[in-house]
């Protein structure tokens, strides 16, 4: 029995060989008639790559100063023109600073003198000319007036002439030189009708209309406009 047993193990081993060389047969034979795979186009078209700057953009801290302007030369200065110089007045008397008398003493008015004087919204000697008007006008524009008057002025109208220019103190000339010319300048060119019109009493003429401003008076008693081109006594 044991024979037996043997032979029929010897016959299994033999089939199972056979069997699996069968099988390695079968799998080599398949391999070698396979046909290939066939061949994959491939896109050989080329592409564009593109470099791109990633570095972080840094703005500058502060403005930068624009550039400054190109210099640009100055025009040339125009020559100034020369005033025409006027003609002197009519019937002016010219006075010398230091000939004849001069009133000296009192000239500063109360206030209760310069209230009763005339102004130019009174319009002093009637008519349509109202001299004081047209003199304070032209005194106002004149800056040597402004000047003198400020260094006399100390709060009261101040008298520059009443018959005669009046000397001041510490003043060049009767009258106070710059203001007594800029009056006769003025009067001299105003028209003869209004050099002629009779006043009476003082006329008050005012440098500003502010509070406090200078204030000078001229005239007393009977007198006319015309008067101021020359010297007369006191009356």
């Amino acid at each position: 029995m044991a024979q037996a047993r043997c032979e029929r193990a010897r016959r299994r081993r033999l089939l199972t060989g056979a069997v699996s060389v069968v099988g390695h047969a079968a799998l080599l034979a398949a391999f070698l008639t396979a046909s290939p795979p066939p061949l994959m186009m491939v896109d050989a078209t080329p592409m564009v790559v593109e470099l791109a700057d990633m570095r972080p953009i840094v703005e500058a801290p502060w403005p930068l100063a624009p550039a400054p302007p190109s210099p640009v030369e100055p025009p040339p200065p125009r020559p100034l023109a020369r005033p025409t110089p006027r003609p002197p007045p009519p019937q002016v008397i010219p006075i010398p600073a230091s000939a004849g008398p001069s009133a000296e003493g009192t000239h500063e008015l109360s206030e209760v003198e310069a209230a009763s004087a005339a102004t130019a919204g009174a319009g002093a000697g009637g008519g349509g000319c109202n001299m004081i008007r047209r003199l304070q006008a032209a005194l106002r524009k004149d800056r040597h007036v402004q000047a003198a008057m400020a260094q006399a002025d100390r709060g009261r109208a101040i008298r520059v002439w009443n018959g005669e220019w009046v000397r001041h103190a510490g003043q060049e000339g009767d009258g106070m030189a710059a203001v007594r010319e800029s009056i006769m300048w003025e009067v001299g060119f105003a028209p003869e009708a209004c050099r002629s019109e009779a006043v009476r009493g003082p006329v008050l003429i005012s440098l500003d209309d502010s509070p406090g401003a200078a204030r000078l008076v001229v005239g007393a008693g009977d007198w006319r406009w015309s008067d101021l081109l020359g010297r007369r006594h006191h009356r």
